[in-house]
């Protein structure tokens, strides 16, 4: 734990420099993968990511993920090959390090108490969304503690109904089984990562967000 956190501070650090020095993108793009490898990495633990060729490069997606451990992020961040903004809850702002290099990062807070200032973070995010850049989603809103899938919120199927973007629903298995929700014990394990194809933006107009938020559940579950 104590070498996961110099490493999440040192990374969290190069971010913020790089991101101001060349830009948020490059240091996005070269320097904040370290992160979840490297911590994946010594803690003896692996990631496999199935169905690569499900993504199309150049092409932005709202992506919808499902989140049991903090593991999750990790693996996103290491091995998920897309350029992707977080939209994440605004608690994450006061967390040691990580909060200051997603900032810098250029993603996007939401303030779930307040919903008016929810909905104006999500459209302020959508000129962040475009030239290859996604959006990316915990839409559960938190860890489920039991691994099971909690109800999606409607915020990742509205933006991307408002965007005309196809909808990338992404699978993570194993992820709490190297740490579970609210917990400090790992455990070394695999991770499975499934990318499933892509809701198709022609589906996504004419589908409600219920609807979509629906269908996501569905092929999300069917990788765990």
């Amino acid at each position: 734990m104590p070498i996961s956190w110099f490493i999440t501070a040192l990374v969290a650090l190069l971010t913020i420099i790089f991101s101001y020095l060349i830009n948020s993108r490059w240091a996005s793009k070269w320097i904040a993968p370290w992160w979840g490898k490297l911590i994946i990495f010594i803690t003896f633990s692996r990631v496999e990511v199935i169905g690569k060729e499900n993504i199309i490069k150049g092409q932005s997606y709202i992506i919808v993920c499902n989140h049991q451990s903090i593991y999750d992020m990790l693996a996103v961040y290491g091995y998920l090959p897309v350029e992707f903004k977080w939209v994440m809850k605004q608690e994450l702002l006061k967390m040691p390090f990580v909060g200051a290099s997603c900032k810098a990062l250029g993603h996007v807070f939401v303030d779930r108490s307040n919903s008016e200032k929810a909905k104006q973070s999500l459209i302020q995010a959508k000129d962040k969304i475009t030239d290859g850049v996604s959006a990316f989603f915990f839409p559960e809103g938190t860890r489920s503690a039991d691994g099971q899938l909690i109800n999606f919120k409607k915020g990742a199927f509205r933006m991307a109904k408002s965007l005309e973007l196809p909808i990338l629903p992404i699978s993570i298995k194993g992820a709490n089984k190297v740490m579970a929700a609210h917990s400090l014990v790992i455990f070394p394990h695999k991770i499975t990562m499934t990318i499933h194809p892509p809701i198709k933006a022609e589906v996504v107009n004419q589908t409600s967000a219920n609807e979509l938020s629906r269908m996501s559940k569905t092929c999300i579950a069917s990788g765990l």
